[in-house]
């Protein structure tokens, strides 16, 4: 093994996992070079994710509690809207972001190289510069593909109209439409669903399955389910879109389902939001020994490393789950593998979050999961109605919930439904990730009254001692 100081990377890609591997690989001494289409590193997740769709689903979240008002005595005008300020807003945030990666990237001394990477073997790169113009190949020791993932389309609706959007498109926010059918109800269509309701937006969503968020189990996506049943105008289970027509009007949809009362509708845009597909079709890629799946993913070991030793794959192309954090570590590891170091992606637990209100996280072993693998445990759950804190936020309906090994006491998943789930999962991953008992949570004193004490209630409630519910143990 070489020595770091003297191995030349390039990572082909600046998202999340990207610039994470390379800003990784500089501060270990190599000599690295990033490559990306975009001005600045950032990624999907930074310019057309992520982050821009949080900052719209903060102002929504700001209407509703607006409206939610009403119900503690104070109530607001009609709000107005400023579609190109916050447009404009929104943008800055994305600035400020890219901006700062850029200046990170020049501080590390990692070249950054606006344009797109082809491969010409296991080594070199033919890198075609799309600001500066040219082409140019370049060598390097080892090789990070970080190319990321794009949205997926079902080949029986492709339209060529405007008024049909995927994430991307819903994100510009070209304007706030009367109607918008979302197809997909996944956490894409429903965050971005909620942002154009919370807008003025008559939102309609179609979901093929018998439930939304097909992932997660039902008694985190319940309380959900039920706020956006107010919040939407119909949300449409086990239904298919079987065609689109765009017309004068809007795009005709028509639909096929039990609850479907009128087979066709116009709506005024359409979101298709299925999911996302891994960047995978790499030009050059042939000429090496990668291995792609039938799924499009590119195979890589637990140090990241594909069948070619000197390629690695991380983030969205590298597998499932596609989430930026994951990427981010993935990166690390594989840029920690390049260095000679020991290591391996093992995660025990990797949180997922949707950001809707109330917000969805799980994180390790699901119910879901145990039922499906005839695993045998134990829920501890606790109310949020019986939360000082969350009565005094108005917002009893979430549910925190512990999944417990019941011979070792060991905590093997968490779950949590309610305003900030996201910010409260981060104790359950690391309660998994240290093998912690149940005991462990319980034991540990949590600030009152806060949100983060339903966690250790929840492990109260395991025991039986819980001091905010009377639920015995068995």
């Amino acid at each position: 093994m070489a020595n770091s100081s003297t191995l030349r990377v390039a990572v082909i890609g600046g998202g999340p996992g990207g610039y994470a591997a390379a800003f990784l690989a500089a501060d270990l001494g190599m000599k690295v070079t990033l490559i990306d289409p975009e001005l600045n590193p950032g990624g999907v997740c930074l310019y057309r994710g992520c982050i821009p769709s949080k900052a719209l689903l903060h102002v929504a979240k700001l209407l509703e509690e607006a409206e939610q008002a009403k119900n503690w005595g104070i109530e607001f005008g009609e709000p107005k809207v400023d579609l190109d300020k916050l447009r404009g807003w929104k943008q800055n945030v994305v600035k400020k972001l890219t901006g700062g990666l850029g200046q990170l990237s020049k501080q590390r001394s990692v070249q950054f190289v606006q344009g797109k990477a082809a491969l010409v073997n296991a080594s070199t790169l033919q890198v075609t510069k799309t600001a500066a113009g040219g082409q140019e190949d370049l060598t390097f020791d080892r090789i990070i593909v970080a190319t990321g993932s794009r949205p997926s389309i079902v080949p029986s609706l492709r339209l060529d109209s405007p008024r049909l959007m995927d994430s991307t498109g819903a994100l510009d926010l070209p304007e706030v439409p009367k109607t918008l059918l979302v197809i997909g109800g996944g956490y894409i269509g429903l965050e971005l669903g909620s942002v154009y309701a919370a807008l003025g937006t008559k939102v309609t969503v179609v979901e093929m399955m018998s439930g939304l968020l097909p992932g997660a189990d039902r008694d985190l996506v319940l309380p959900l389910h039920k706020r956006l049943e107010k919040l939407f105008d119909a949300i449409l289970l086990n239904t298919t879109v079987q065609s689109l027509k765009d017309e004068k009007s809007g795009i005709r949809v028509t639909l096929e389902g039990p609850n479907v009362k009128e087979k066709e509708q116009v709506f005024d845009r359409v979101l298709m939001a299925v999911g996302r597909r891994p960047n995978s079709e790499i030009p050059g890629l042939d000429k090496t020994k990668v291995t792609v799946n039938a799924k499009g993913f590119i195979e890589v070991n637990p140090q990241r490393q594909t069948a070619e030793p000197t390629i690695y794959a991380i983030g969205d192309v590298a597998g499932e789950p596609m989430l930026a954090h994951k990427a981010m570590h993935e990166g690390r590891c594989a840029v920690e593998a390049i260095a000679g170091h020991k290591v391996a992606f093992e995660p025990s637990a990797i949180p997922a979050v949707v950001f809707t209100d109330p917000e969805i996280a799980w994180a390790g072993l699901t119910e879901t999961e145990a039922k499906e693998h005839g695993r045998e445990i134990s829920v501890a759950k606790f109310p949020w109605g019986a939360s000082g804190r969350a009565l005094t936020l108005d917002r009893p309906e979430g549910l925190t919930k512990l999944l417990i090994d019941p011979k070792t006491e060991r905590v093997l998943g968490v779950g949590i439904v309610g305003a900030g789930a996201g910010e409260l999962i981060a104790e359950g991953v690391l309660a998994i990730e240290m093998c912690a008992l149940a005991a462990d949570v319980g034991m540990t004193i949590h600030p009152h009254p806060t949100l983060s004490e339903t966690l250790m209630e929840s492990a109260e409630v395991f025991y039986g001692q819980a001091t905010d519910i009377y639920r015995p143990k068995r």
